[in-house]
């Protein structure tokens, strides 16, 4: 199989079921930008050094493939894709749960950063939000299944507990925001 086909060299590309769409389609751009939150999620466990923290990541990098595929699908494609697993959402709330417990309790906003690997995971959280925020848009004007958006709502939140753990486990502090600053 070549990795290219040129079929989209005119600025266009096909969807799961055949129809044609411009790449700048707000499909597109949803199920690309779900893409480019796996790549991420692929860059934090380069840098992760927790096994378990390693094993949540990929199960979720082949969650986002499903909700990439979803996306992606429309008309008779969308019949053919097998949908979010049952159970997929509520496992993210159970890592979060478990997770919350191992981290300090928040008492104010904090800035992203830290320990590299956390840093990165605050970067994934805010590519999914966005991924989330285009799947939302593009449910206004098609049919998006709605465990799409609350999958990728509760992920933002597990990336956000996830980048707080690895500061914990690498003892980093993490820097409150300073309300009170002036510019």
């Amino acid at each position: 199989m070549k990795i290219y086909t040129k079929t989209g060299d005119k600025g266009e590309t096909s969807l799961f079921g055949g129809a044609r769409v411009g790449k700048d389609h707000v499909r597109i751009d949803a199920y690309g930008t779900v893409d480019e939150t796996n790549a991420v999620i692929g860059v934090c466990r380069s840098m992760v050094r927790h096994a378990e923290l390693d094993s949540i990541l990929e199960e979720i990098q082949n969650d986002l493939f499903v909700v990439g595929a979803v996306l992606a699908a429309q008309g008779e494609g969308a019949a053919k894709v097998a949908g979010i697993p049952p159970g997929a959402v509520s496992r993210l709330e159970r890592h979060i749960d478990a997770i919350s417990e191992r981290i300090p309790p928040l008492s104010q906003f904090i800035l992203p950063g830290g320990d590299g690997a956390a840093a990165m995971l605050h970067f994934a959280r805010t590519v999914c939000r966005r991924a989330e925020r285009l799947t939302v848009h593009l449910g206004r004007k098609e049919q998006v299944p709605p465990e799409c958006i609350t999958y990728l709502n509760r992920l933002s939140d597990l990336l956000f507990v996830c980048a707080r753990w690895v500061n914990a486990l690498t003892n980093t502090l993490e820097t409150k925001w300073d309300s009170t600053r002036k510019g």
